[in-house]
């Protein structure tokens, strides 16, 4: 069976680079997603991923402790890169051609965000890394990814997370929690559920693009997710909410 994307965005949080680690990035982590990926770019699937940076430092929580949020956010910005950078070299010792672009000119590391070149670059099947987020401060990564998705033209935004789906609460804290099979962008953004921040939810309700939430930890689900298998919740115009 033909795969059903063409073209995807992949949003990998920085907390997923972790694995049981409490700082920084598992070398078995990454060898694990690249894995995955490399497999995929095989079938011909362009791919572009948004990563953020969690595991190194968090915008809002340096606000938090009293740093000023603009400076914070950039900081955050220029720890994705370092994620994106080490993304591009295991997916690169795969032999897979990856290109980091970044928002924030870093122009010795990375090409800067030019979105007609990143185009150019999934139709010749190069995995495209974008770093340093928005370039601007008070955007969320999420809100990145969905804008990314939008400009590349990419047919569904795929977050990958460290939990199997959206649930009408917290699956933790609430063992008959329900997952949600599938959402309509209208029912996460009444209930606030935390799928991804209101304005990325908004840009992908706007531009008609399905989010795909699903668990990153699971072997072999990212191969399952980009080539169509129905895991996780699906976020879309015409979903029912089941």
């Amino acid at each position: 069976m033909a795969n059903p994307y063409k073209r995807v965005l992949l949003k990998l949080s920085g907390e997923a680079l972790m694995g049981d680690l409490a700082y920084g990035i598992d070398p078995s982590v990454v060898e694990a997603i690249t894995s995955e990926i490399a497999e995929v770019v095989q079938e011909g699937i362009e791919i572009a991923i948004v990563v953020g940076a969690g595991n190194i430092f968090r915008g809002i929580k340096g606000s938090a402790s009293g740093m000023d949020r603009a400076t914070a956010d950039y900081i955050g910005m220029i720890a994705t890169v370092m994620n994106a950078m080490t993304l591009q070299d295991s997916l690169e010792r795969k032999g897979v051609p990856t290109r980091v672009q970044t928002a924030i000119a870093m122009q010795e590391v990375a090409e800067p965000y030019i979105r007609r070149r990143a185009i150019r670059h999934l139709e010749k099947n190069r995995v495209v890394i974008f770093g340093a987020g928005s370039g601007n401060p008070f955007f969320t990564t999420d809100t990145t990814a969905a804008l990314r998705a939008a400009e590349i033209n990419a047919e569904v935004v795929f977050k990958a997370t460290k939990v199997d789906g959206v649930y009408d609460s917290d699956p933790k804290m609430n063992p008959e929690a329900k997952r949600y099979r599938t959402l309509t962008y209208g029912h996460v953004l009444q209930h606030d559920l935390k799928v991804m921040d209101s304005t990325a939810i908004a840009l992908c309700k706007d531009n008609n693009i399905p989010i795909m939430v699903f668990d990153l930890s699971v072997p072999g689900n990212i191969k399952r997710a980009l080539t169509g298998e129905p895991i996780g919740t699906i976020v879309g115009e015409a979903c029912d909410v089941s």
